[in-house]
């Protein structure tokens, strides 16, 4: 007479070597829907294809920013730092930082010379993308580790661990010579007798 053998099923869960799960590691955050690349180079050909304005002329700026945020919002895309930059006039981004921040464009400290009028109306859309980011942020809408790295060279900010330190301002007359010695008296016989 055959015995016949009962199979239990078992479940295997295969897990993926260290960091395999990972959004940032291999090409977990590489995955790209058909059509992404090419709605991607298609912004970036009309970002290339703007003709230059005058710097000078607030509404020509106003016009062109809102024409820069209407392209990535076409092309349901989340606008860039450097979009926005290559927007005005084909700018680095190094240049749009010193407009927001009313800082030095290189180490030379050469300055952005724009009207105030018109460093405004860019700062507030600058801001309006920082705001963006972290709305972005708390969302849970951009991968963590590209929202930190996003958030440190474009809008400033850092992961700093800052420590006060205070001098000992003590005098000897604030320490009393006896008890002092009775402490030491004290560890030392605790230490003769641990023998």
């Amino acid at each position: 007479m055959a015995v016949k053998k009962e199979q239990k099923d078992v479940q295997v869960i295969k897990k993926k070597p260290r960091g395999g799960n990972s959004p940032v590691i291999g090409d977990n955050g590489l995955m790209l829907e058909k059509g992404d690349n090419a709605k991607i180079l298609q912004v970036n050909m009309a970002l290339m294809k703007m003709p230059e304005i005058d710097l000078d002329d607030v509404e020509a700026v106003e016009n062109r920013l809102m024409e820069y945020f209407s392209l990535y919002a076409q092309a349901d895309m989340k606008p860039t730092v450097v979009g926005m930059a290559i927007a005005l006039n084909g700018h680095s981004r190094q240049w749009l930082w010193a407009v927001a921040r009313n800082g030095a464009i290189n180490g030379r400290g050469e300055t952005v010379n724009l009207r105030p009028e018109v460093a405004n109306t860019i700062k507030k859309a600058y801001f309006m993308m920082e705001n963006q980011w972290e709305t972005y942020m708390n969302s849970g809408k951009i991968n963590p580790v590209s929202g930190i790295f996003l958030g440190k060279n474009n809008y400033g900010y850092q992961d700093k661990t800052e420590y006060v330190l205070t001098p000992n301002t003590q005098n000897d007359s604030d320490y009393d010579a006896e008890d002092i010695r009775q402490r030491y008296l004290i560890d030392s016989d605790s230490d003769s007798q641990s023998d």
